[in-house]
């Protein structure tokens, strides 16, 4: 019941720091995840997790790797092959000489081989925290695909160097020979393995859909289990794992590109489920390192043989020294590279581009889990040196990289302002991303039964975005025009409901229909009256969408001749009706959107009155109604994302997000209307 507990606990920390981001953006998630872990363990009843680093290799790390390795673009890595290796083998086995000696210097109550230790776990960046300042850093493209490659091979060398220099502390034996030898043998062990692994579950799949096995669920639990049995199988052979889930992600990749036939669903469950895990898992390597702080810095605190502020000197100084280096190396490998004629794809080199890649060094989770699993004890059953301090200095250095990047590289990042307005601009830029998304998003949900509906929303999107790229479109935000359109619908749907009363008046319907048709008219006014009610309906129409697709067609279909005939004429008054109304309110201030408005209900008049059957017609207006309306949802929904993503990314600021979220507001608020919005 406890393991629970801690798990569920965690999985609310990931929920909080989302919702937190929302309101303090310029905080990436994970160090908000990392802050709240440090939190909830330092409260009296605090979580307490033991950080088993196998364990935590297997069930975190493997995955995400596996991940980075399937969506990394292997193109772009093949061309940045040199500069990555040199990052990652060059500049590991750089960092854990010159690092180790640097800190045996600075303490030397740290033996040299400890201290060598101490520098391999410090060395390799962190891939999931390099992915996760990605979304809201502005690196050119080259340095941030150079960072990724990097961040995927440099794991495995790190961790080599450090169990050498592990083992050279416990039993004082090394030999540089057999270290190099046996690094080769691991890492090469690792891709060959992780690659044939791969090969062998990728046939597994084809050889289970020959059989005519086309269930999702077994092709997904496949795909699930797919990174944890390469890693334990390499494992078990002495191999890396880490650089074997890398490979098994490439392979899953091409394979995946080649097999254009697979299955739509499959790859829409597969996309939605590995999405949900990996969010998960992200936030549980940050909330967990979190966790570990106070008790891998509680110890050195308390100690009197230690100064608080000489320690916290420590790691300022240790995090200089691993900058510096980086730099050094980053300049020579990169200018060496551009007389060889191997940098084009990164651009001519230039001083703030050493200085990005320089601060892009974050450590992570795996750097403090390597940490952890140093042994308390000596071959002669000594103490291992300053473990302790060892685990307190890792945990510093890796919070340190992360406020460095979390602070520094945004500012440094920042794109110039071009242009007389640029607000204004990037307003305008951000409604065309924000139609982008929305395209997508229809389109992605574009299917047999509702493509007609798809080309009149589609339509009117696509309207909007060659109006906006060919510079109209700028009153989008304009919140007296928009109130101007509510009005007129405001107005049509009275004219409706009066024209309905007059039916019913003279006996010309029924008072059953007559409810029916004033029901759905009191929803459009529950709509546009508030956005708390708005959303409220928008959440029922989807329910009854989702109660109603298998039936309507038949509900329709059991209505007599006579009703559906009845029906098709009473919503044809009452349309003729609202067009009146609204052409009785024309004016030279509302002219614009009187013209829209008009040009709605007028497009639902011709529809109307264009079928030769009354079954036929109101069944298909019924259908084509709804799947519009729920492809407008969608839409309106990607949108809002868009929105939010762009302002967590720092592309907008809180006044423009504010904006463009209001006229979102509009363009829901009026989602269950006939026609089209601009």
């Amino acid at each position: 019941m406890e393991i629970f507990e801690i798990v569920l606990t965690m999985l609310v920390l990931i929920g909080v720091s989302n919702v937190l981001n929302r309101f303090i953006p310029f905080v990436p998630v994970p160090l908000l995840q990392i802050i709240l872990g440090t939190l909830v363990a330092l409260l009296p009843i605090g979580i307490h997790l033991p950080l088993n680093s196998e364990l935590f290799l297997l069930l975190f790390i493997a995955p995400l790797l596996y991940n980075d390795g399937k969506r990394t673009p292997r193109e772009e890595l093949w061309d940045l092959r040199a500069p990555i290796l040199l990052l990652a083998l060059g500049l590991v086995f750089v960092t854990v000489f010159a690092g180790g000696y640097l800190i045996h210097w600075l303490i030397p109550s740290i033996p040299l081989p400890a201290a060598f230790a101490l520098a391999a776990i410090l060395s390799p960046t962190d891939a999931v925290a390099v992915s996760a300042l990605a979304g809201r850093i502005h690196l050119p493209k080259g340095i941030m695909r150079l960072l990724e490659g990097e961040s995927l091979m440099n794991d495995a060398s790190g961790l080599v160097a450090f169990k050498f220099a592990v083992a050279a502390t416990v039993t004082g034996v090394f030999s540089i020979t057999e270290a190099t030898l046996s690094f080769l043998w691991i890492a090469i062990g690792g891709l060959i393995c992780g690659a044939v692994v791969a090969f062998l579950i990728v046939w597994l799949r084809m050889f289970i859909r020959r059989l005519g096995m086309e269930d999702v669920t077994i092709h997904m639990l496949i795909q699930i289990l797919t990174p944890f049995v390469i890693y334990l199988v390499t494992e078990e052979l002495g191999f890396s794992g880490i650089l074997a889930v890398v490979a098994g992600g490439i392979v899953h990749a091409i394979e995946r590109d080649r097999n254009e036939s697979m299955q739509a669903e499959l790859r829409m469950v597969s996309q939605n489920t590995w999405s949900v895990i990996l969010y998960i898992l992200n936030g549980l390597v940050f909330v967990i390192l979190g966790l570990q702080i106070p008790g891998a810095t509680e110890t050195i605190f308390q100690s009197p043989d230690y100064s608080n502020l000489q320690v916290l000197g420590f790691i300022g100084l240790i995090s200089l020294g691993l900058i510096v280096l980086r730099f050094i190396w980053v300049y020579l490998f990169w200018e060496g590279s551009w007389l060889l004629g191997s940098g084009e794809s990164m651009g001519r080199p230039k001083l703030m581009s050493f200085v990005l890649i320089s601060l892009s060094g974050v450590r992570g989770a795996v750097t403090l889990a390597a940490a952890f699993s140093i042994p308390y004890f000596l071959q002669d059953g000594s103490p291992f040196p300053e473990r302790d301090l060892i685990i307190f200095l890792a945990a510093g250095v890796i919070l340190c990289s992360l406020i460095i990047a979390s602070v520094v590289l945004p500012l440094l990042s920042k794109r110039p302002e071009e242009g007389a307005d640029p607000v204004a601009e990037r307003e305008q830029e951000a409604r065309i991303s924000m139609l982008q998304a929305g395209i997508k998003a229809i389109k992605e949900a574009t299917g047999e039964e509702n493509e007609a509906a798809a080309r009149s929303v589609l339509g009117s999107y696509h309207r909007q975005l060659i109006q906006l790229q060919n510079g109209r479109g700028q009153e989008w935000s304009d919140r007296k025009r928009n109130n101007a359109m509510m009005k007129l619908r405001l107005a049509g749907l009275q004219a409706e409901r009066r024209e309905i009363q007059n039916m019913l008046d003279r006996g010309e319907i029924t008072g059953e229909l007559a409810s029916k048709i004033q029901e759905v008219m009191n929803q459009m006014e529950m709509v546009m009256s508030g956005r708390f009610k708005m959303q409220v309906l928008v959440s029922l129409f989807r329910i009854r969408r989702l109660f109603t697709k298998q039936f309507l067609k038949r509900k329709t279909l059991d209505l007599p001749p006579e009703t559906m005939e009845q029906l098709k004429a009473t919503r044809l008054r009452t349309s003729i009706a609202a067009l009146e109304a609204v052409e009785a309110q024309v004016n030279e201030e509302n002219r614009r959107e009187s013209i829209l408005v008009i040009a709605q209900y007028k497009d639902l008049i011709k529809r109307l009155q264009g079928h030769s059957g009354a079954m036929g017609a109101i069944e298909d207006e019924d259908v084509f109604n709804q799947h519009k309306n729920e492809l407008r949802i969608k839409g309106i929904q990607a949108q809002r994302n868009e929105v939010q993503s762009m302002f967590e990314q720092g592309d907008i600021s809180w006044a423009s997000a504010n904006k463009l979220r209001q006229y979102i507001n509009y363009l829901e608020a009026g989602i269950l209307e006939p026609g089209e919005e601009e």
